[in-house]
């Protein structure tokens, strides 16, 4: 049986879901950490997060099966302790929060990561890999909390100066890890149900369309006005979420 949501909850639901598709196709994950939030407007986060994960492991597959073999393997394989840790800290840290504070929660990682976006620094040369390990248990945890784990990822993996083949297909096979290993503690939590199955397999199609715009949008897009729109998008609905979980 499907979930009892709004037209409004489902438009908004459709369109998140078709996003994180685009995003996850051609765009590195970079905008899919408006999906979450943008659900949340009209769902609890909790809700949104657990409809989303299956959608994204259905993502993974399409994505992964796209740029394989074009990834750094051994940035991916630096990453997984840390994204161990991120997840873990994410599953004790879950059931503390109730539905305000996970709405307050996700408002600030969406202000700070659009922040980051509108802000980030130029690197004048590679990082060291040392921070791998520290940017993967962020990223594991944000993923974890909200699946909004590319920021992170990205503050160390853009530095690294991969082509951009190299990165796409890097941060699509680490965003399949980390969502592999968020699995078990979702459904420990409740987060996935037979109710949120439904409803993700009823969006399967929408992920898929997503997934395949985003491949074929990813050479032909004006990147740059794409991002800006974005990181509007995410100071707006960062700021709609602190006011909800405030007012």
């Amino acid at each position: 049986m499907l979930p009892d949501y709004s037209v409004i909850a489902w438009l908004l639901i459709v369109f998140s879901v078709y996003l994180t598709g685009v995003s996850k196709g051609g765009f590195a994950g970079g905008f899919g950490t408006l999906s979450v939030p943008l659900m949340a407007l009209a769902i609890s986060p909790a809700q949104a997060a657990g409809l989303l994960l299956p959608l994204l492991l259905v993502m993974d597959v399409f994505a992964v099966k796209a740029w394989w073999g074009r990834q750094a393997v051994a940035e991916v394989w630096r990453f997984v302790p840390g994204l161990f840790i991120g997840v873990a800290v994410g599953t004790l840290l879950f059931d503390s929060l109730s539905e305000q504070g996970l709405r307050l929660t996700l408002g600030v990682i969406t202000l700070m990561f659009a922040a980051y976006m509108l802000l980030k620094p130029v690197a004048k040369k590679p990082i060291s890999s040392r921070w791998a390990l520290p940017a993967a248990s962020i990223c594991g945890f944000t993923s974890f909390m909200a699946h909004a784990g590319a920021p992170p990822l990205n503050v160390y993996l853009l530095p690294r100066k991969l082509s951009k083949e190299t990165f796409i297909a890097t941060c699509a096979v680490t965003f399949a890890v980390v969502n592999v290993i968020k699995l078990a503690p979702y459904m420990w939590l409740g987060e996935i149900n037979v109710t949120s199955a439904w409803a993700s397999l009823v969006l399967v199609p929408i992920a898929w369309i997503g997934v395949r715009n985003g491949l074929w949008l990813q050479s032909r897009v004006n990147e740059v006005l794409f991002y800006r729109l974005v990181i509007l998008a995410m100071f707006l609905v960062g700021f709609n979420l602190i006011w909800q979980a405030l007012g």
